[in-house]
């Protein structure tokens, strides 16, 4: 069996605009206090891994939630920034509102619904141009921690990508798993590509949540 670089993936914690249900895409939207939270508590569940690298979106919800695991690390990291851990550029949506989008470009917002793989707002990816974005990237940084855990810190566009690379399900494929913020999800990755170990693990989010956030 080939040496493998296991992975594990984190979302950012919560932002305001991710309440909102606003497009945020490369807009750089920082974590509100219960994202803070969240990040801290993600941290403390990774405190006794063996975690030899963290990589995160240069984005600062990425990054404020890859700080936080790094410095919950055994040993000292630097979290390492990477533009291609950025998520989707959603051009003309981003600032936008879910029902405003569908609004004012009806078509268009039809076109992202149903998942067309080659349709990219003004200004921003298709699908696909981010699936090969994303698959390029952790091919990156995974080769060079061949027998290594690593973490990445990214978004939920491209935890997205990172599910149906996996699973080698199409970027049209109806979406049926979780890309909950802070969530933990681990993958192995090898030369020939990635496989799935587990997913959405939100055990550290649960009890003190609710009491603090009524969430």
């Amino acid at each position: 069996m080939p040496v493998a670089t296991r992975i594990i993936a984190v979302r950012h914690g919560e932002t305001d605009w991710n309440v909102e249900a606003r497009i945020q895409g490369q807009l750089d939207i920082g974590l509100n206090d219960k994202g803070r939270w969240q990040a801290q508590r993600a941290a403390r569940a990774l405190v006794e891994e063996a975690i030899d690298a963290v990589y995160s979106s240069d984005l600062a919800r990425a990054s404020a939630t890859a700080q936080a695991i790094a410095d919950h690390a055994p040993q000292p990291l630097k979290v390492q920034t990477h533009i291609g851990l950025r998520e989707r550029a959603f051009g003309k949506f981003e600032g936008q509102t879910y029902s405003a989008i569908t609004e004012q470009w009806p078509e268009e917002a039809r076109l992202w619904r149903i998942r067309d793989p080659d349709f990219a707002p003004v200004g921003g990816e298709s699908p696909v141009q981010v699936l090969a974005r994303v698959a390029r990237t952790v091919d990156e940084i995974a080769s060079h921690h061949l027998g290594e855990q690593i973490v990445l810190v990214s978004h939920g566009g491209v935890l997205d990508m990172l599910y149906r690379l996996a699973t080698q399900q199409s970027v049209s494929a109806p979406r049926t798993w979780e890309l909950g913020n802070a969530a933990i999800n681990r993958l192995l990755w090898t030369p020939e590509g990635l496989t799935l170990v587990g997913w959405s693990d939100t055990q550290h989010l649960d009890g003190a949540q609710r009491d603090e956030f009524g969430a």
